[in-house]
């Protein structure tokens, strides 16, 4: 049996991020297990793990259920690891020639809103029938909003004092702004995604009709089209961005400087 369009692009997600699993290996081993960067590590795994779910979901007999809810369990989760890299970046950021990083306790302080948002997110997909689930996938959705929103504050607060940040850490911020545009449509489709139907019920049998105005955009039964331009290219957009930045950015440099002497920023100091 052929792959429906939702299993073709569950297989291109494979391919496509295979080989950013092994670039953010070799980001990770390069500044070692920073928030940031073993975030979009893991978020390449997800997206792997998913694809590979989706994919086993259309081609095993008789249709198994938890394939599908697991696969866009992974799906609608995948936003979290994506602004919560952001976050970590932002560490890198903060920090300071010391190897220190300011506002440590509010960053952990918006991760852990980022995990609860995830959290609500996928009990409510794997648990579709309890009676609250669509009250948590909702709120869940409506706190990766709150979230994002913070992120571009904290990146235009990062703009208005940009004269103290190191260098190569400016260019790091040139970068999470690039990238914010793109997690802006990523985000707007998960609000539509999950406001398009009271229910999330992945179904062997014909579907009912979903007559929302927001159908379209529904995960399981929405246009592909749809969820090709504001979800998976959103997505890849960003992964492409970040580990590109991660490759190819000495931020170890940012402690180095010619008019002062190597002990003072010296590269022995703590700094990921």
């Amino acid at each position: 049996m052929g792959l429906s369009p939702k299993g073709i692009l569950a297989a291109v997600t494979i391919a496509m991020y295979t080989p950013f699993l092994l670039a953010s290996f070799k980001v990770v081993s390069k500044y070692g297990i920073a928030r940031g960067w073993i975030l979009l590590m893991f978020f390449c795994i997800i997206r792997i793990m998913g694809g590979s779910f989706l994919v086993a979901a259309e081609e095993i007999t008789p249709v198994h259920t938890g394939l599908y809810i697991g696969g866009y369990a992974l799906e609608a989760s995948g936003l979290s690891p994506l602004l919560l890299c952001t976050l970590g970046l932002f560490h890198l950021v903060f920090q300071t020639p010391d190897g220190g990083s300011r506002f440590n306790k509010p960053l952990l302080l918006l991760e852990l809103l980022g995990l609860a948002a995830v959290c609500l997110t996928v009990f409510g997909i794997v648990n579709s029938s309890s009676s609250s689930a669509n009250i948590m996938r909702r709120t869940g959705v409506i706190l990766f909003v709150v979230l994002y929103i913070i992120v571009v504050g904290i990146c235009l607060f990062l703009w208005s004092q940009v004269r103290s940040v190191m260098k190569y850490r400016k260019q790091l911020l040139k970068v999470i702004s690039i990238a914010l545009p793109f997690l802006a449509v990523r985000t707007v489709y998960s609000v539509l995604s999950m406001f398009s139907s009271s229910t999330f019920v992945v179904s062997t049998t014909s579907p009912q009709p979903n007559t929302s105005d927001l159908a379209k955009f529904n995960i399981l039964t929405g246009e592909w089209q749809i969820f090709l331009v504001m979800d998976m290219l959103m997505e890849y957009a960003v992964v492409i961005i970040y580990t590109v930045a991660g490759l190819v950015l000495p931020l170890n440099l940012d402690y180095k400087s010619p008019d002062l002497d190597q002990d003072e920023y010296s590269l022995s100091r703590p700094q990921y």
